[in-house]
């Protein structure tokens, strides 16, 4: 039974859980809160066999709720930079990473916006995005649908490999690189389309195909057939996600935090 209750956030946060169902024992990494829910989510209640740190030096027995807490999580192992980056490199990593933008070719930009030599806004830099799109699965959360983070063309600064030939060494495609999902405020999508097209997974409650078209940059193609709409958590889903939030901080997360269902 669903829980029409739901807010967006917790919607998000069970739709990222998703990413991660059919993964077997490696690294599951979310970046940012709602994704780290979702990895979280996802070991609690349908994939046990996930490997978890939430930021923690150590694999933890079950994840660590966020925000301020009165006691420490339970570690099953030490998880010390060499062992995390014997899992990345090896491939046994699924991560959910938040970039600014991303392009039809699944390239994303958390550097700069703008020309990189004069930019309008100076971000993080690529940091960890180089190697980590060649070495393991990644998907990407991005809770503000619209064209200035799903651009047209390419991203401003392309700061992780993508399904585009024209970036790859020699025009191979690196051994590693896989792409999976693209979780929004407004759909799921993958990259199930044509040579590795941007495709629509599902609509989330009340969200129309026109919305999403007229708030993405580049073409998205759609599935045979009817969309699906995006699954409400349940009540068990919800009940986790609260005890693993235990301070909301997931309300602040999204502009107004809406219900989930979205009004027409």
């Amino acid at each position: 039974m669903t829980d029409t209750t739901a807010t967006l956030a917790e919607l998000l946060i069970a739709a990222c859980a998703e990413v991660w169902r059919d993964d077997p024992e490696w690294l599951a990494t979310g970046i940012t809160p709602i994704p780290r829910l979702g990895a979280s989510l996802a070991k609690l209640t349908f994939n046990p066999r996930l490997m978890i740190t939430d930021a923690e030096n150590m694999l933890l027995e079950e994840p660590a709720p966020i925000g301020p807490r009165e006691t420490s999580p339970i570690a099953e192992g030490w998880a010390p930079y060499m062992r995390t980056f014997d899992n990345l490199w090896g491939g046994r990593r699924h991560a959910l990473v938040a970039p600014v933008q991303i392009d039809r070719f699944g390239q994303t930009n958390i550097s700069v916006i703008g020309d990189h030599a004069a930019p309008k806004a100076a971000l993080l830099g690529a940091r960890g995005f180089p190697g980590n799109s060649i070495s393991h699965p990644n998907s990407f959360f991005i809770p503000q649908h619209g064209r200035r983070s799903l651009v047209a063309g390419e991203v401003d600064f392309v700061c992780s490999a993508g399904y585009n030939p024209a970036r790859w060494p020699d025009g191979r495609k690196p051994h590693r690189l896989e792409l999976r999902r693209i979780v929004t405020n407004l759909c799921v999508m993958d990259f199930g389309g044509a040579d590795h097209a941007v495709r629509l997974v599902s609509l989330h409650p009340g969200v129309s195909i026109d919305e999403v078209r007229d708030n993405t940059g580049f073409d998205v193609e759609l599935p045979q057939g009817a969309v699906p709409e995006t699954a409400l958590p349940d009540a068990g889903a919800l009940a986790v996600i609260r005890r693993l939030d235990p301070h909301d901080i997931r309300a602040t997360l999204i502009k107004g935090n809406p219900p989930a269902v979205h009004a027409m």
